[in-house]
């Protein structure tokens, strides 16, 4: 049923405010809608009540609201829509918004604001939303009026999901969707913004130059990021990659734009990243920098970045060009259009060019392979975090959807499941949000829900946004959380052990839940696993259940921390590695 169904042929429907922002979403083919309702937007969802092509998911916190529009776009590639109220709700979502934005999340958020004769009177539930999120979001507009209602929210969807994606906030006034207000309501098919022009194609003149640097390049790298996935973009990448045999290597964002598991991946870089693609970044002489940013995680200490390497740059966003690091070509445009334009030129031009042999090359990241940066210590007695990750591997043989919270579980999640295919990671990067993990997941399985999907968490990460796992039984979404339970806030522990003498300030979580018969209050499946020996049964049997919730406790062992570890201030070939490496090995 839609809100049009029943205007005469060829008559513009009459629509008020509410009615039109349901039935602009429907138009715009939105499918589910996130939110959790308040005084502000009570017309819109009432509107949203007397129709049936739109599906609305009731959250239990509007920042799981922003989450889980965010991991259903991450999971789909289409934009993700949530629907808050104004005051605490709007501000409730802003870590959402922020989550998104950081990581170039597609998404509109539709906010509920006071009636527009007391907006700026410090009225009941109101919040400058444009204001508070101004530096968060792509854009974000205010809408006063009614007839421009439509044409902001085409707007809307049109710069979210464009160039560099990222959040649009759409503020509406409860006086805007008054019901008795009804205007003819026309969806505005084209769109064009004077100001606002991405550019598609890459310069081919830039192309050249790239393709002549890799050509002569002796010691090439590929370095991907999230752009990659975002721009949908594997296809040509894969395609690059084979035909060129460099190495590839690729940030926390841009795993699975690339298959993990080919030999000519070296990993992820940066501060967690391996040996070899940290040694391969700061020995490389051409780098191809691919939809990635060269964020600070990355690049380490900026004097020592890839010193003896020209460095070619592909994005969408010109304003991301030589903004950290000064590249030699820059070329903006689309990811996938770039490279298949590069890999034409290439083919065109290699056999024009003497045989590159990097022969000499792959020996030298040979080497750094054979050092087995990522292995750690087994135990018969405790679960090691790394180990709970590759049995949860061999268990779902690398087919999940895996959302992830933030901390060490992210880390080792990154490092120890190897994801084939773009879209199966999903996880809060530049923001690191705690809390993400669970929402996410649940944007995540309404996208896909014949789909396996996960959540790897901590037991201080999970606890941020618990409430959700009410969701999770209103909608009867199978996710399985898998809880890395140590105890510990993670990673500020590991800090606090390497940087601060062992002193751990506030980083134990002193009054744990009993997980299990949390996860059964909600009426899900909670089970526990403390030993080795049990874990996979556990896994096997709870991935069994594909139609249950189910809430793994795993504990781990609390001592164990994310190597190879890069300190602040230092370069790639400055890494710490695990205990378990002598110092021979690293000499």
């Amino acid at each position: 049923m839609s809100l049009t169904d029943a205007q005469p042929d060829g008559a513009a429907p009459e629509l008020s405010g509410a009615e039109i922002v349901i039935q602009a979403l429907v138009d715009e083919g939105v499918e589910l809608v996130f939110g959790y309702p308040g005084g502000s937007v009570l017309h819109i969802y009432d509107a949203l009540f007397k129709q049936g092509s739109l599906k609305h998911i009731l959250v239990r916190h509007e920042q799981a609201a922003a989450h889980a529009a965010d991991g259903y776009a991450r999971a789909t590639g289409k934009c993700g829509v949530c629907l808050v109220t104004s005051g605490p709700g709007a501000t409730n979502a802003v870590t959402g918004i922020a989550t998104a934005y950081m990581d170039s999340i597609p998404m509109v958020v539709l906010t509920g604001q006071v009636p527009t004769p007391f907006i700026g009177s410090d009225a009941f539930q109101e919040v400058d939303t444009v204001g508070i999120t101004r530096p968060c979001v792509k854009h974000n507009f205010l809408v006063k009026d009614v007839r421009d209602l439509a044409l902001t929210i085409r707007k809307a969807f049109h710069i979210a999901t464009t160039g560099r994606p990222g959040p649009v906030v759409i503020d509406i006034p409860k006086d805007v969707t008054d019901p008795n207000i009804k205007i003819p309501y026309v969806y505005p098919r084209e769109i064009k913004l004077r100001s606002y022009n991405p550019v598609e194609k890459g310069h081919l003149g830039q192309i050249r130059k790239a393709v002549d640097l890799m050509l002569a390049a002796k010691r090439p790298v590929f370095y991907t990021g999230g752009g990659v996935v975002l721009g949908d973009g594997s296809a040509q990448l894969t395609e690059l990659v084979k035909a060129t045999g460099f190495p590839i290597t690729s940030t926390l964002m841009g795993l699975g734009a690339f298959p993990m598991t080919d030999p000519q991946f070296l990993g992820m870089l940066g501060m967690h990243g391996t040996y070899e693609a940290n040694m391969a970044m700061h020995e490389t002489d051409v780098l191809i920098a691919i939809g990635a940013r060269f964020d600070d995680r990355v690049t380490g200490k900026i004097e020592h970045f890839c010193p003896h390497a020209q460095i070619i740059h592909i994005d969408v966003d010109p304003s991301s060009i030589s903004k950290n690091v000064k590249v030699d070509v820059p070329i903006v445009g689309q990811v996938a259009s770039v490279l298949a334009d590069m890999l034409r030129l290439y083919r065109e031009q290699q056999p024009k060019s003497p045989v590159n042999a990097l022969g000499d090359w792959w020996a030298k990241i040979g080497e750094w392979r054979a050092l087995d940066c990522l292995k750690y210590p087994t135990s018969a007695e405790a679960i090691k975090p790394q180990f709970a990750v590759e049995t949860l591997y061999k268990v779902t043989n690398g087919e999940l959807y895996l959302a992830s919270d933030v901390g060490q579980h992210q880390m080792f999640a990154a490092q120890f499941y190897p994801f084939d295919k773009p879209r199966r990671w999903i996880n809060s990067g530049g923001l690191g949000t705690m809390g993400y993990g669970l929402p996410a997941a649940i944007g995540a399985q309404l996208a896909h829900p014949e789909a396996q999907v996960a959540c790897i968490s901590g037991d201080a990460s999970i606890l941020m946004c618990i409430q959700e796992l009410a969701t999770c039984q209103q909608y009867r979404l199978p996710i399985k959380v898998v809880l890395l339970n140590n105890g510990y806030m993670g990673m500020v522990r590991q800090w606090q052990e390497l940087f601060y003498e062992s002193r751990y300030s506030h980083s134990y979580v002193d009054a744990l839940p009993d997980f299990v018969k949390l996860a059964e209050s909600f009426g899900h499946v909670g089970m526990r696993v403390e030993r080795p020996e049990h874990l996979e049964d556990a896994m096997r049997e709870a991935f069994a259940m594909r139609d249950r919730f189910v809430f793994l406790d795993v504990i781990v062992d609390p001592t164990e921390n994310v190597y190879p570890m890069i300190a602040a201030g230092k370069g790639h070939h400055e890494m710490q590695l695990s205990p378990s490496h002598s110092d021979r090995e690293l000499a």
